[in-house]
């Protein structure tokens, strides 16, 4: 290529990024005129903070939690940590129903699935590893030392962050190397791999809705994507953090979703009107988020942050309700992951003191 051709080329390239520059600064202009509300100023009744109480402690990994996931009839709680342990509790006794350990370094990720036939666990192997729990159960009788899994779904290279059932049949995964990909577990077959993100797939969350087929991602390019299974593609971008995005949560009723990132603050986006109705942020509050959940109802966010706090936000006035920061009602270290129990009685709480525990 002659130098002229080059020159042209790059004079090309620069105008093609300055009307896209332009496009966007039209886009934004539109949506503001169109954004005539703002949802703090909107007359809305106060809640009553939650008073939430640590009502259970889990003992018994000898590292960090990772991870954690709850059955569907809310009655057990799954634990991964970095003791290479997969650990089942039972909920209200606090008891070890089985402890499965792991081969795979580095564990990040772990779900139940919807029939509570299997869980999942995933990390810096790539490799999603799900393990039938009625074999366990059978080889624990046995007392074998040896639980391998009843699939392995490999094909991301890069960690895996997260992992999530959608059937007993499917499930989704994100991964370090910037995708997400949509499985069939019985063939071990990646249906459907999703590569729009530029940056660290961190976070997936499935929509609440009978079908399962929408879900968001969260990445470390600061955007959450919304992707459609059926369509194969991602349909809406949304953007506003300013850091990573570590954790994103549909709201129940699947119209929307929260994210929460590096930047130490946590968003509410609203899938209808394609854009950030609310941000959850507080000048006392200057540490990255780890981990969201929202309550049943989807008026309380809970939020987990790097220094052992755990806030309960208002969702639709964006005040802070109550804070569970260090013992004696919190934990003594990081808190790596938190999730509100499907019936909504409990909030359950992982950290890198190496312990669980429940709040009500």
């Amino acid at each position: 290529m002659s130098s002229s051709d080059q020159s042209n080329l790059q004079e090309l390239i620069a105008n093609a990024r300055l009307e896209a520059q332009q496009l966007k600064e039209k886009i934004t202009t539109q949506k503001k005129l169109i954004n005539d509300v703002n949802m703090k100023d909107l007359d809305i009744a106060e809640v009553n903070p939650p008073k939430l109480k640590e009502r259970r402690v889990f003992k018994g990994h000898s590292s960090k939690i990772a991870a954690l996931a709850w059955s569907k009839d809310s009655k057990q709680i799954l634990t991964a940590g970095q003791d290479r342990m997969l650990i089942l509790w039972d909920a209200m006794t606090t008891y070890k129903l089985s402890a499965i350990p792991l081969t795979s370094r580095g564990i990040m990720c772990c779900d139940y699935s919807p029939s509570g036939n299997y869980v999942c666990v995933g990390g810096l192997d790539n490799t999603c590893s799900i393990f039938s729990l009625a074999v366990v159960a059978q080889q624990l009788q046995n007392s074998s030392n040896e639980y391998k899994p009843y699939r392995q779904l490999v094909g991301h290279t890069g960690y895996l962050s997260d992992c999530l059932f959608t059937s007993d049949r499917h499930m989704l995964t994100s991964s370090g190397d910037q995708s997400c990909i949509f499985w069939d577990i019985e063939m071990t077959h990646a249906v459907t791999h999703f590569q729009e993100h530029t940056g660290d797939c961190m976070s997936i969350s499935v929509s609440p809705t009978s079908d399962s087929n929408v879900f968001v991602s969260g990445s470390c390019d600061g955007t959450a994507k919304l992707w459609d299974i059926r369509m194969n593609k991602c349909v809406a971008t949304f953007t506003g953090h300013e850091g990573d995005i570590n954790s994103v949560q549909f709201f129940p009723n699947g119209h929307a979703f929260a994210t929460g990132s590096d930047d130490c603050t946590c968003r509410l986006f609203d899938i209808r009107a394609g854009r950030e109705v609310m941000t959850y942020s507080d000048d006392n509050v200057r540490e990255g988020v780890t981990c969201i959940s929202f309550s049943k109802s989807g008026r309380i966010l809970f939020a987990s942050y790097e220094d052992k706090k755990v806030i309960a936000w208002d969702t639709l006035k964006g005040t802070i309700l109550q804070s569970l920061d260090g013992l004696p009602n919190g934990h003594d270290n990081r808190v790596s992951c938190l999730a509100v129990s499907p019936d909504g009685h409990g909030l359950a709480t992982g950290s890198w003191d190496t312990t669980m525990k429940i709040f009500a």
